[in-house]
């Protein structure tokens, strides 16, 4: 019979990506809707990483199961590394995802092309019942575009483009995206921790 390995999160992008990353993984994969688990976390860490960490041992310890958490964000240099960890609620909690978008092109709309370097950042956090706890980093290297383009993925993922594929994270079909993305690589590194 095989483990459980929790996803801690109730977003379902990225429970998509992660089972679509997990597919081979030696554990049934599950998440907190399914096992019933309902938990607020207070996400009070520094970085990326303290959040991760601080949600997967919250879950490990509600579930007694084998938790996986992420916090992930964007990064712009000229933006001094805003948003970052405040990614999800930037500029306000009232705001959408549409929203900061927006709020980011416009704060970006005088820096010329040769500044707009930014990145998506993602730490992966796993946290076993015993107390033993992994944490893995990913990034997506770009440049913040002038408008949106592209209508797969979510967040800011129609802002980062990324000059290599001549295209931004949401212009990129599901199986590119699973390839070269920050969580993607933060997971095929976390991948290889639990197939160990």
């Amino acid at each position: 019979m095989l483990k459980k390995l929790l996803l801690a999160t109730t977003n379902i992008h990225k429970i998509q990506e992660f089972n679509s990353i997990f597919v081979n993984l030696p554990y049934l994969i599950t998440n907190p809707e399914i096992e019933k688990i309902k938990l607020k976390v207070h996400e009070n860490g520094v970085s990326f990483s303290e959040n991760a960490l601080i949600k997967a041992k919250a879950y490990c310890k509600s579930s007694r199961m084998i938790s996986m958490a992420d916090d992930s964000g964007l990064e712009i240099d000229a933006l001094d590394g805003r948003p970052g960890i405040y990614s999800a609620r930037y500029g306000g909690k009232k705001l959408n995802d549409e929203e900061r978008v927006k709020l980011i092109l416009k704060q970006m709309s005088e820096i010329p092309k040769e500044k707009r370097q930014a990145r998506f950042r993602c730490s992966i956090a796993v946290a076993w019942p015993n107390g033993k706890t992994l944490i893995r980093e990913g990034t997506l290297e770009g440049i913040i575009e002038f408008t949106q383009k592209g209508c797969n993925g979510f967040g800011y993922d129609p802002i980062l483009y990324l000059p290599k594929y001549r295209k931004t994270v949401a212009e990129l079909d599901l199986e590119q995206k699973n390839n070269i993305s920050h969580r993607a690589t933060a997971a095929k590194k976390i991948l290889l921790d639990l197939n160990t």
